[in-house]
């Protein structure tokens, strides 16, 4: 159970990273397919500032996540990793009423399955 755990939020933590890499760096023609975002917005100034904002959130969290497996064990470490993808399940809810419902699946899905996950582990 605790391999499967690590793995899926192992998962999530580099999917986090893969869209502040997305957020930051990808060209504005990418961000708008991606993000389901007109080109003329994405390639404003401001837009691309508020992009690489999320994308530092993004990967903080992502960052976070991972270095959680590692610097905590046993119960504390699904506890932080329960505060995680709550945190991400919350963010996936938010993003797929406001931007594209696919962030339903893409983030809040695979977060509350992680949650489930820690939460049957902690009350076995």
């Amino acid at each position: 159970m605790n391999i499967t755990i690590l793995t899926v939020c192992a998962i999530i933590g580099g999917l986090h990273l893969f869209i502040m890499i997305l957020e930051m760096f990808a060209p504005p023609e990418k961000q708008g397919m991606i993000f389901k975002m007109p080109l003329d917005f994405v390639t404003q100034p401001n837009a691309q500032t508020a992009l690489k904002n999320q994308g530092i959130y993004n990967g903080a969290l992502g960052l976070a996540i991972l270095v959680s497996l590692f610097i905590f064990s046993g119960t504390t470490r699904l506890m932080v990793l329960l505060l995680f993808m709550g945190f991400v399940f919350i963010v996936g809810i938010f993003g797929g009423k406001t931007v594209t419902k696919s962030i339903y699946f893409i983030q809040a899905l695979p977060a509350l399955c992680a949650g489930g996950l820690i939460i049957f582990a902690l009350l076995i």
